[in-house]
């Protein structure tokens, strides 16, 4: 079973559909990594914060030398946390996932938040464009950056990010910074697509589900994915990590997409979720 890929400005291709790490330590993590690579994931998305760097790296190395599955058929992510900013931080803490991961490059880092109180993400980015330059990197992006901070970013550094990862889900599907990326060439990737499951049973989902015969997860995942939005479900138990990757196959209409993004919270209404995380604009705050 194959999965979409999508086009990076910089000409590399990424599967759509990828494997969540969050919250994933240890044993459990380098079992469930091998569990996806067996089902067909090839797409690993980790972090600083997540503390499973070590364990994501075993796994994706275990797997290679069993020859489940080539370092070039490999995409995997990570990010610098907001308390390694700044030009002599953020390739310390690069070096410090790279050692963890044990691998020899990364396809993609990211800048995990922008930390506008901070003031120092255009200096993180040129940094991680640095170490891209020495072939560490293959691809260089961001994580939870809107319209303002990304404006900031193109004209000082020079550079468009590939990618931007931010919450998106049915009910905060995020319109004008989906455009926003269109016009600017960057890539939409959405976490906690499914919204820890709080519109799974929205009678709108599930009417699509059943006239797909598809689970409500996997229309969800099927709504981002027919849009060229990346998604990186978790998941912990292998029945839904074949689930998740099977929603690659789900193609909804035109008319049923439509349906789905009319599920926002308007006006106060409760009828979407609206942002369920915190808000990048203020998180994480002058004091961190």
């Amino acid at each position: 079973m194959s999965v979409p890929t999508v086009l990076f400005n910089d000409d590399r291709e990424m599967p759509l559909l990828g494997l969540g790490t969050y919250k994933l330590r240890g044993q459990e993590c380098e079992r469930v990594i091998r569990e996806a690579i067996e089902i067909g994931y090839r797409k690993f998305d980790t972090a600083t914060l997540y503390k499973n760097e070590e364990a994501v790296g075993k796994a994706l190395r275990d797997a290679i030398a069993a020859g489940d599955v080539t370092r070039d058929e490999l995409f995997v992510t990570s990010k610098v946390w907001h308390d390694h900013h700044g030009a002599e931080l953020a390739p310390q803490a690069f070096q410090e996932s790279m050692d963890k991961l044990g691998l020899d490059y990364l396809d993609l880092y990211l800048i995990h938040w922008p930390w506008p109180q901070g003031g120092k993400f255009v200096e993180t980015f040129d940094a991680i464009a640095r170490l891209q330059g020495m072939g560490q990197i293959a691809s260089i992006g961001v994580a939870n950056f809107y319209e303002e901070v990304l404006d900031t970013l193109i004209a000082e550094s020079g550079i468009i990010p590939v990618l931007n990862q931010v919450e998106l889900h049915v009910g905060f599907s995020q319109p004008q910074l989906r455009e926003y990326h269109r016009t600017h060439g960057i890539v939409t990737e959405a976490w906690s697509p499914l919204a820890r499951g709080a519109l799974l049973e929205h009678p709108v989902v599930q009417e699509i589900a059943a006239a797909h015969g598809a689970s409500t997860g996997q229309v969800t995942l099927a709504y981002l994915i027919g849009q060229g939005i990346s998604v990186i479900p978790k998941s912990a138990q292998r029945e839904r990590l074949e689930e998740n990757f099977r929603a690659a196959q789900v193609e909804l209409s035109a008319e049923q997409i439509a349906a789905l993004d009319a599920i926002e919270r308007v006006g106060g209404q409760q009828e979407g979720v609206g942002r369920m995380f915190a808000d990048p604009r203020e998180f994480p705050g002058a004091d961190a």
